[in-house]
């Protein structure tokens, strides 16, 4: 018997249909539209699962009744998601519906101008694996004449409830997915970005409104909303009076407007949407299967361990010192060695970071025998091999920007305004030819070493030069959109000829998470601040939206390189192992305690890996609270093994150990617990017993934490099934 996840009534509307009731449904929640013919589509309906019998109950209780995409033109007093200049000059635009059909998952309702040659189609696609629902829009010129686009939401949802609360994340280099919670009050929320590459960098295209007062992690219903998309882009929520709130998502309408002529189209990028009455955690855990299951490259494998050589040498690689730190990976038990920045550059020698991009030949002054001495070095020791590259950049003093100027993101007539060494620029991807240019870096890497595994992606600079001596002078505001889809038609050619390749997605750290990317990335690096306190914060806002299995996590040398801060290895060890594990150092800096642990730690994670990387993450005390401690947890899908964290980065006199409370337990289920590497003195009364996991959630267990940069890290086996009354 075949379950098909989206039904829909009325799967044609003809001329003079009565009201349909259009219903998305994912395994647990229900998206329910109004669709007449002649009229708008309204949303009236998003939360739980509910049965077709149940419409008159949202009717009968006044449901949301919200324009499910409003144009300018007609009542425009509210936030719009479409502004259209028609071929005559006229502003306004007037969508009616003409349609709705049924194409496997999706559900595709059809609106028309009611005076123009004007379409829009807009599109619903639930997951039969997860509850996110994407929805994005194609927007059709059947006018004889060009037509410009104003603003182009990808979609729109609506929400009726008082006291709601939003999350939503902003930062910098080195502390990203900074956590900021806050109620909605009547007025405009526009939460934005410009940058023109890195757009997670600051603010981030992800929020969470809670809709039962301020959020929690496991309780309570949250509406959350991705946008995926790698450029600009502008969230916005209105909210009017104390209980109606919009959300309007897509690319930012800054500078962005985008010409059509008769008979092109424009298909905007996807808003994922996901509903859950277990509060925030709910959310994530539904972003985080979607994620797994069909957003992610190839995101049903484990992940490997990796040494990268950044932190341990940075841009003095040579032969012997990565045979060095091979050996070092080796005797840890790691699986994977990357040579990071340093490796490149003929003419002008990759030695800092002022020369070189886009000069994508081995330095033979530093390797002499190139990259495949490397990558056989590597095997011989039974290790894989990777390596970093920056395909969208350039240097001022690069034999590349020599050859080509006009290949640079800039207009002709301005002088170069100079990133990151005082000479990195952006390269032009609206231009067929660059992307030519960054494929070709991809597949030469490959061709020379076919056994390459392992690809670091960076992106280190914003757009600063606006302008494109490529798109011609009436298409100049297409640059911010156009360069991200040539990238995206770059990385799918890349990913159709190597669908293997593992590839990590970089960005000065995080400035590029988003799911607009992860398509064609394996996993992306969480940030440049490898400091195990700060990437408490970092990591924990990361996780609301993105899966553990994809967060690539270093433990890195103490003290820290970019806070200076001296945190005990096993505490470092800790906190990495919630992502992918990975390290940042030279393994011959360790000392033979250190050492020894390190290799103890490595074989723990390999045992935990499937855990954490496939299971299911409950957030559980959270590092904002401001009581100097958080845990977190991992639980398979059946419930059968689990793995705890809990941490305490703060020490003052009388801060005490919380109780720890467990989730996402089979209660009935007894679990053993066994404790990996405590370094407490004092013998943990929990050790080897067992407990029902009913009592592990309410009840919770004493797991002193001693100390500043104490941490526990607690197995959790089932048991025996029980029945509790």
């Amino acid at each position: 018997m075949k379950h098909l996840l989206i039904s829909i009534f009325a799967l044609t509307l003809s001329l003079g249909a009565s009201a349909k009731d259009v219903f998305v449904n994912t395994p647990k929640t229900t998206l329910m539209l109004a669709v007449n013919e002649g009229q708008t589509p309204r949303i009236q309906y998003y939360g739980s699962r509910i049965k077709p019998e149940q419409a008159h109950e949202v009717y009968d209780a006044r449901g949301l009744n919200c324009d499910a995409y409003p144009a300018f033109g007609r009542d425009s007093f509210d936030e719009t998601a479409l502004s259209v200049t028609h071929a005559d000059g006229n502003m306004s635009t007037e969508l009616v519906v003409t349609g709705c059909q049924q194409k496997g998952d999706e559900t595709i309702i059809s609106l028309k101008d009611k005076k123009y040659d004007f379409f829009v189609d807009i599109y619903y696609k639930a997951n039969d694996k997860s509850d996110v629902i994407v929805t994005w829009t194609v927007i059709r010129n059947g006018e004889k004449k060009p037509i410009k686009l104003e603003q182009y939401a990808s979609g729109v949802m609506s929400l009726r409830q008082e006291g709601a609360w939003l999350t939503h994340f902003h930062g910098s280099w080195g502390q990203e997915a900074g956590m900021t919670e806050e109620p909605l009050t009547a007025g405009l929320k526009t939460i934005v970005n410009h940058d023109g590459v890195r757009t997670a960098m600051d603010d981030r295209a992800e929020v969470m409104i809670s809709l039962d007062g301020k959020p929690q992690e496991n309780s309570g219903r949250v509406i959350g909303a991705a946008l995926c998309w790698t450029g600009n882009y502008k969230l916005r929520i209105e909210t009017r009076g104390k209980n109606r709130h919009t959300l309007l998502a897509g690319i930012d309408d800054l500078h962005t407007a985008y010409t059509l002529k008769s008979g092109e189209s424009f298909t905007t990028p996807e808003l994922a949407l996901a509903f859950s009455d277990e509060g925030k955690g709910g959310v994530s855990r539904a972003f985080h299967r979607w994620g797994r299951n069909v957003q992610l490259h190839n995101g049903q494998a484990l992940r490997e361990i990796l040494l990268n050589s950044w932190e341990g040498v940075y841009m003095d690689v040579n032969q012997e010192v990565c045979e060095q730190m091979m050996d070092g990976l080796k005797d840890l038990g790691g699986e994977l060695f990357v040579v990071d920045d340093g490796w490149f550059g003929k003419k002008y020698r990759r030695t800092n970071d002022t020369k070189a991009l886009g000069d994508w030949v081995t330095d033979t002054e530093k390797l002499p025998n190139g990259i495949p001495a490397l990558v056989k070095a590597a095997e011989d020791r039974g290790l894989k091999f990777g390596i970093w590259i920056e395909p969208e950049m350039t240097n001022s003093e690069s034999e590349l920007f020599e050859a080509h100027p006009d290949w640079v993101v800039a207009h002709p007539t301005r002088e170069l305004s100079k990133g990151r060494g005082g000479t990195q620029l952006v390269l032009d991807l609206s231009n067929p030819k660059v992307q030519d240019f960054v494929v070709g870096i991809v597949d030469n890497l490959v061709k020379e070493n076919p056994t390459l595994h392992y690809i670091k992606w960076d992106c280190n600079m914003s757009m600063q030069n606006f302008g494109s001596s490529y798109l011609t002078a009436d298409k100049q505001s297409h640059l911010f959109v156009d360069y991200h889809l040539g990238l995206r038609n770059a990385l799918e050619r890349i990913r159709a000829a190597h669908p293997d390749l593992v590839i990590q997605l970089c960005s000065s750290g995080g400035g590029r998470v988003n799911w607009g990317a992860l398509p064609y990335f394996d996993e992306f690096w969480v940030s440049d601040d490898t400091d195990a306190q700060q990437r408490l914060f970092i990591q924990w806002g990361t996780s609301h939206f993105f899966p553990p299995m994809a967060m690539a996590q270093h433990v890195s040398a103490s003290p820290n390189h970019q806070t200076g801060r001296v945190i005990p290895l096993k505490f470092r060890f800790d906190v990495a192992m919630t992502g992918r594990l990975g390290m940042e150092m030279k393994p011959s800096d360790l000392n033979d305690q250190e050492r020894e642990y390190a290799q103890k730690a490595v074989a723990f994670y390999k045992e935990i890996r499937p855990i954490i990387q496939l299971g299911d993450l409950y957030r559980l005390l959270s590092p904002y609270d401001n009581k100097g401690f958080c845990s977190e947890m991992f639980v398979t899908e059946d419930k059968s093994e689990a793995v705890f964290f809990c941490y305490k980065f703060e020490n003052y006199i009388g801060l005490e150990s919380p109780r720890w409370h467990m989730a996402g337990l089979d209660p009935d289920a007894t679990y053993q617990l066994t404790e990996f590497g405590s370094t407490d003195r004092r013998s943990s009364s929990f050790e080897g017993k067992t407990f029902s996991g009913k009592f592990l959630m309410e009840t919770g267990i004493d797991a002193t934490l001693s100390g500043q940069f104490a941490s526990r890290v607690i197995r959790l086996k089932k048991g025996r099934v029980i029945r509790l009354k």
